[in-house]
């Protein structure tokens, strides 16, 4: 009995730690987790965010990237278009290719968020976490070069340009035919404001907004300040514009579907006692689908044009329609959510609640299925923010999430 009682003992207690460790959600142990280069991940990240460059000029980040992606073993580099990169990875069977994108331009910023490793270029920031993404991606692929006889199939490793700026990179690379063979595309983001490290997976179908822009110039009829019977003032029909179009979400557009009408800008006159002959107002528009987004537009147009024809004002109107919204495929999605469980624990996964913003990441459904997400990065500023900040941590598990979605899509 004396022997007996300590087993019980020793049993019930590796019952009660084993209880507790699930509780915890500890991340569970993968074979090739031993492989994820977290180090270097950061090293490039750092780099990357030293030495951003804007949309349609990441010479130097391209080039970078392609040295890196040269530098691991069975990667073969491609240049789909001039500043973005793509690194094929071929399994040691045949099968389904599969395709992960990162994006790797900067924003028109001064950086102010203090950390050591700022950047060096005067008013421009990653201040999106486009150097994260690109660093993670580029740990995934370290990690799966090492693992060609494990893959059946082969990677598309994407690193994108000028997500930024419409009309986007990926336009360029998918008209530049390089991603036909793709079966299923994956993306992800990452999000201040939600746990470090934790993947968030986005809701099937609309998973992000689809983004328009207009730019209006009204053309009015300039006069003193103190004779406006003599003159058509442009700012007061800019301002009933910009009031009359607040009624497109609230009585046009369907209760409960997501719509957002900002004027972001209204510009007019340099003098307080001259009525300027001209006024430019700028806007953006988020729609989730279709349908709404013909609307919206339609209900924009006729507004602006009965209005200033109501004031006596003529205008100039360059309506733009830019990224549609992300439609997250449900298996896909699937898919995402068991392999970033089983790599990460259940705890590290949520769902994630629609992105307001736009990417054209969605472009990539034009050739097959696609499942975009976010990793959480910890409590900081917003994206596009110039004190936006990265807890470096949460790097690891985003690539450990990638490897294994990449791993279980091929091997499904």
């Amino acid at each position: 009995m004396k022997k007996v009682l300590p087993l019980i003992l020793a049993l019930l207690l590796s019952g009660a730690l084993n209880a507790q460790t699930k509780k915890a959600g500890n991340t569970p142990n993968v074979s090739w987790a031993k492989n994820v280069p977290a180090e270097e991940v950061i090293q490039w990240r750092r780099h990357i965010h030293q030495n951003p460059e804007l949309s349609f000029q990441e010479e130097n980040t391209s080039k970078y990237v392609e040295e890196v992606l040269k530098s691991l073993p069975n990667i073969e580099v491609i240049r789909p278009a001039k500043t973005s990169v793509i690194g094929i990875l071929k399994g040691a069977k045949p099968g389904k290719t599969v395709a992960f994108r990162a994006d790797m331009d900067a924003l028109p910023m001064q950086e102010e968020s203090g950390v050591p490793y700022s950047s060096k270029v005067e008013n421009v920031m990653h201040s999106c976490g486009h150097d994260a993404h690109t660093a993670m991606l580029l740990g995934t692929a370290s990690t799966l070069s090492k693992m060609k006889d494990q893959i059946k199939g082969t990677v598309y490793f994407i690193f994108q340009h000028a997500e930024e700026t419409p009309p986007g990179g990926a336009v360029d690379i998918i008209n530049a035919g390089a991603l036909k063979d793709v079966d299923a595309f994956f993306g992800m983001h990452v999000l201040p404001n939600f746990p470090a490290g934790h993947v968030g997976i986005l809701p099937v179908g609309a998973a992000s907004t689809a983004q328009d822009v207009f730019d209006l110039h009204i053309i009015g009829k300039g006069s003193h300040g103190s004779m406006p019977h003599l003159g058509i003032d442009p700012v007061v029909v800019g301002a009933a514009i910009v009031t009359a179009l607040q009624s497109v979400v609230s009585r046009n557009v369907e209760p409960g579907e997501m719509t957002v009408v900002t004027i972001g800008k209204f510009q007019s006159g340099d003098a307080f006692n001259v009525i300027a002959d001209r006024a430019e107002l700028a806007a953006s528009i988020r729609t989730t689908s279709d349908d709404t987004r013909k609307l919206v537009e339609t209900r924009i147009k006729e507004i602006i044009d009965n209005i200033t024809k109501a004031y006596g004002a003529t205008y100039e109107l360059d309506y733009i329609s830019t990224y549609p919204a992300i439609q997250n495929d449900e298996a896909l999605n699937s898919l995402a959510r068991r392999s970033a469980a089983a790599v990460l624990g259940k705890d590290k996964v949520f769902d994630a609640p629609m992105m307001t913003a736009s990417e054209d990441f969605a472009y990539y459904r034009k050739i097959a299925p696609v499942s975009f997400m976010t990793l959480g990065i910890g409590e900081g500023a917003a994206n596009h923010n110039p004190k936006f900040t990265v807890d470096e941590n949460a790097l690891q598990n985003g690539v450990k999430a990638q490897v294994q979605i990449i791993l279980d899509y091929l091997n499904k």
